[in-house]
């Protein structure tokens, strides 16, 4: 049985296929070092080590290191022996020394060189790479819609949260919460992880998020309509019981046809015989009756007049 691939897969996999210019993948590179990367030293010789479960990212950080070092990774790879046989794929990048220095990553200190983000695509590229080593995303499918990065210092997440507030032309509100021994930033808003998306470049996996989510909140709408239908016909229908209640009372004690108001006497004939009318279907069958306009103001006005004659005649009733 194959495997469900997550909107999360989905969404790394398609930023493994975006063509990014050299300046953006440098600070793509940057930041995936930084979040994932490990320096190893052995004989004397320094390797970066970026560890990966999906084989595309792997794939896609060997083609990267390639294009922009003209350096050629090592592959290896390990196998849980457990129920769900994960294979973890190992990128092995010589000259490790020298590309910590040329991308200006520090695991100690944990500061955004400025240089690797001094503009709006150098900044994706930076998000981009972050996202691609530690981020997730849920299915915009599931209501609770959020997306986070999962950092292990707290000083580079506040970094890194900042960076999103220098991002021109979209407005985020990322939060930072510590979650066992890391630190997550993380967005809750639907248009912020859209626009988040539209950001690092997955153009099909926004208009994919932008799709489910409006269809959500459309049939979310025509709930939301239908309660209110529900509770307005509630509504007219306890004004209505109330109305005929009172005509009765007028009718007992003096009868409808004696009602001196014209307009008063053929709303209260009309109201026993329409007990589910609206006030608008009301309104339309006086003016039908009467051959002048009666709007539903009107017919609220008679109605208004009919409660203060049937309130003095239950006076009198308990005298």
């Amino acid at each position: 049985m194959q495997a469900k691939v997550s909107f999360t897969q989905k969404v790394k996999e398609e930023l493994c296929s975006i063509p990014f210019s050299d300046e953006h993948l440098r600070a793509f590179l940057a930041a995936f070092i930084k979040v994932n990367g490990h320096l190893t030293i052995s004989n004397g010789v320094s390797s970066i080590v970026c560890r990966t479960e999906n084989a595309k990212i792997a794939k896609f950080i060997y083609h990267s290191i390639n294009r922009i070092y003209g350096i050629t990774p090592r592959f290896s790879y390990s196998k849980e022996m457990n129920f769900k046989k994960r294979v973890t794929y190992s990128v092995i990048i010589e000259e490790g020394e020298y590309i910590i220095g040329d991308l200006e990553i520090s695991f100690l200190d944990g500061k955004i060189a400025r240089n690797i983000v001094c503009n709006n695509d150098m900044i994706s590229g930076y998000v981009s790479g972050a996202f691609l080593a530690s981020g997730s995303v849920n299915s915009p499918k599931n209501s609770n819609y959020h997306l986070e990065i999962s950092l292990n210092d707290e000083s580079f997440a506040k970094w890194f949260s900042k960076l999103l507030l220098k991002y021109k032309g979209v407005e985020f509100t990322p939060k930072v919460a510590k979650r066992r021994n890391n630190y997550v930033v993380y967005l809750k808003k639907a248009q912020q992880i859209s626009d988040f998306l539209s950001m690092i470049g997955c153009v099909d996996k926004t208009l994919e998020f932008e799709s489910i989510r409006i269809d959500r909140e459309f049939s979310s709408i025509g709930n939301r309509l239908q309660n209110l239908d529900t509770a307005n016909y509630e509504k007219t229908a306890k004004a209505a019981e109330k109305q005929i209640e009172e005509i009765k009372i007028i009718d007992q004690v003096i009868g409808i046809k004696n009602v001196q108001n014209k307009k008063q006497q053929i709303l209260m004939q009309l109201r026993l015989n329409r007990e589910d009318a609206s006030l608008t279907e009301l309104s339309k069958e006086m003016s039908e009756i009467l051959e002048e306009e009666i709007s539903r103001s009107n017919i609220n006005h008679l109605f208004r007049a009919i409660h203060n004659m049937a309130e003095k005649y239950k006076g009198a009733v308990r005298k």
